[in-house]
């Protein structure tokens, strides 16, 4: 019985064939599942994050309207994100001293998040 084509690897710029159900080559393949895992599946965070966080947050960002990052540049950029300087899964508490409001832009910063990813 004849096999179907091999297609293009799905992954930018990659010029190897493939004819794997996922579309992308075995150099690929695990990078993508990793990618999947960690970001488009992400975690629970109904588990971490519950009702009582978000009462924390808001009563940081009434007190806190201004990004932190951003004021210390002389930029006034209104917050919208509250960070954990020290992380949860690091041990870190939602105490007043471990929180710190930004604006997306710098949360992303400190995350090493960029758009093109």
């Amino acid at each position: 019985m004849p096999r179907k084509p091999k297609r293009p690897c799905r992954m930018t710029g990659c010029p190897n064939l493939t004819d794997r159900k996922s579309c992308y080559c075995r150099a690929h393949e695990k990078v993508m599942q990793r990618h999947y895992e960690n970001f488009t599946r992400g975690y629970d965070q109904h588990a971490r994050y519950g009702s009582a966080w978000r009462r924390i947050r808001d009563r940081h960002l009434a007190g806190h309207p201004l990004c932190e990052k951003c004021k210390e540049q002389g930029r006034y950029i209104l917050a919208t994100l509250v960070h954990h300087i020290r992380p949860l899964a690091d041990g870190g508490t939602h105490d007043e001293s471990n929180l710190m409001s930004l604006c997306v832009s710098c949360h992303e910063r400190i995350h090493h998040r960029c758009a093109k990813e």
